[in-house]
């Protein structure tokens, strides 16, 4: 793995909570102008470190708006961007909100959200469906596809989405099929791959095809892949991740997101660290290789994708 097939996801720097296992809360009260120092010493330190890809979206509380103003700072052509639409954040900053973000795939909220997105230009190369799902009926969405298309063909970037759930494969088929103007619409996908669910290995090969990148999130499966207490049934993987973590003197997230380089080898992987120490141990993915008896023996670990997101779904807020 090298360093720049890995990229950092802004989630965690842009909003004060998101769903993963955190067994040690921050107790303290909540503060904007900190957290937004916070982020920019994340970015800075990712760019230091040799990270040129950054994942953003506006349902990332002001993940957004802070690389806008850092874009202008760093004024750098190699740093590239991806940003998404669909999703609102709505916690106002607040830990004990009853909802954080809101869905819509709507034209109008593509049209509004496009606006300020695109202040990411020139760095943009990326413009995604956050969350693509059937049910919202997003790809049968005629003027939303039309729109998508004639944002790509002005503003030369790549059109993607991202999937969530179980039923990514099927989203991936519909999408893989779309076309505007006799043009294959979306070029690069945003999905859940890690150890436990690896739903999306059969595309490989359609995957690594796209014009696009293939943009690998939740590597850390939210946190279940850190070895902890909370799921018995995972311990033999525990076991084995931990032996593998100290053949390379890395820490479990740099085997699983190693991994996910070692199965897909021209993706991008997501960081999604917020603070330097979880950086520096993420960024040592790219410090070694998994042999390939290694990558089968960790894959043998893989359950079902309705038992993986039935799992996620009893995470929370943190």
């Amino acid at each position: 793995m090298k360093l720049k097939d890995l990229g950092l996801g802004t989630a965690a720097i842009g909003r004060p909570v998101y769903i993963n296992i955190k067994e040690n809360a921050d107790e303290k009260p909540f503060n904007l102008p900190a957290f937004k120092t916070d982020g920019l010493k994340v970015l800075d330190e990712a760019y230091n470190k040799g990270i040129r890809f950054f994942d953003t979206s506006p349902g990332y509380g002001l993940a957004e708006d802070l690389l806008v103003d850092w874009l202008k700072q760093k004024n750098d052509p190699t740093i590239k961007v991806s940003t998404k639409w669909g999703y609102t954040y709505v916690a106002n900053f607040k830990s004990d909100a009853t909802v954080h973000e809101v869905k819509e795939h709507s034209l109008k909220k593509l049209n509004e959200q496009w606006e300020q997105s695109k202040l990411l230009l020139p760095n943009l190369g990326l413009y995604q469906i956050h969350s693509a799902t059937l049910d919202t009926g997003v790809l049968d969405n005629l003027d939303v596809l039309k729109r998508l298309h004639h944002i790509k063909k002005t503003y030369n970037i790549t059109i993607g989405l991202s999937t969530t759930g179980n039923n990514q494969t099927a989203v991936l088929e519909n999408a893989l099929s779309i076309e505007v103007e006799n043009e294959s619409l979306f070029q690069s996908y945003q999905s859940t791959f890690n150890i436990l669910d690896q739903s999306l290995a059969p595309y490989k090969n359609e995957l690594q095809k796209l014009s696009g990148p293939f943009i690998i999130k939740e590597a850390l499966a939210n946190g279940r892949l850190i070895p902890n207490s909370n799921y018995f049934d995972y311990k033999n993987l525990y076991t084995f991740i931990s032996q593998l973590a100290d053949k390379y003197n890395v820490g479990a997230d740099a085997i699983a997101l190693n991994y996910c380089e070692s199965v897909f080898p021209e993706a991008i992987v997501l960081s999604g660290a917020n603070n330097s120490k979880h950086l520096e141990a993420n960024l040592k993915a790219a410090e070694f290789s998994l042999t390939n008896s290694e990558v089968e023996q960790l894959s043998a670990f893989g359950i079902s994708s309705e038992k993986y997101w039935q799992e996620r779904k009893q995470l929370k807020w943190h």
